[in-house]
């Protein structure tokens, strides 16, 4: 952790904003803000189970955010209540903003999904993200969005992955 870390540790409010509204907010933990990589712990904050098929989150799970003032991602470890790492749960986003306790992230509908293994990498919701029109409002945000979801893959297929969130 670096000195940021130390004068803005605490709770902050997590609020993802998508097509200009508040999706979700929720209280999480920061742990650490060294000026570019934000680190908050939260628990699941849907309600009830949420089930992809190829994973569930569910009350009690435990998610380790990685959001950047930099890079358009966050990475999201997920454990179970009991500690079990299911993966990491990846949201292509602008880069994040954090203001007194605060801490806003704009969903851009592009996701991927690495298990815990690394056996199984799906890109997500690239359907919602053709259909949200953000290519023709902001060509810009639009291509930043297609290259940091390509980055991800690359690195969750071969590359150092878990380097990032260190």
């Amino acid at each position: 952790m670096s000195a940021h870390s130390d004068d803005r540790s605490g709770q902050v409010d997590v609020v993802l904003v998508k097509a200009g509204r508040t999706k979700i907010r929720y209280t999480g933990e920061l742990l650490a803000d060294d000026g570019t990589r934000l680190a908050v712990r939260a628990a699941w904050a849907g309600s009830g189970v949420r089930d992809f098929g190829f994973v569930r989150f569910e009350p009690g799970d435990v998610f380790t955010e990685h959001y950047w003032r930099d890079r358009w991602y966050a990475i999201k470890e997920v454990r179970s209540a009991a500690g079990t790492l299911k993966g990491w749960y990846c949201d292509i986003a602008r880069p994040a903003l954090l203001t007194r306790r605060e801490l806003v992230v704009e969903d851009l509908d592009l996701d991927l999904w690495r298990s815990a293994d690394g056996g199984d990498v799906r890109r997500l919701d690239e359907d919602e993200f053709a259909a949200s029109g953000l290519g023709e409002r902001d060509p810009e945000a639009a291509a930043a969005a297609r290259s940091a979801l390509d980055e991800l893959e690359s690195m969750a297929r071969g590359g150092d992955f878990t380097a990032l969130l260190l």
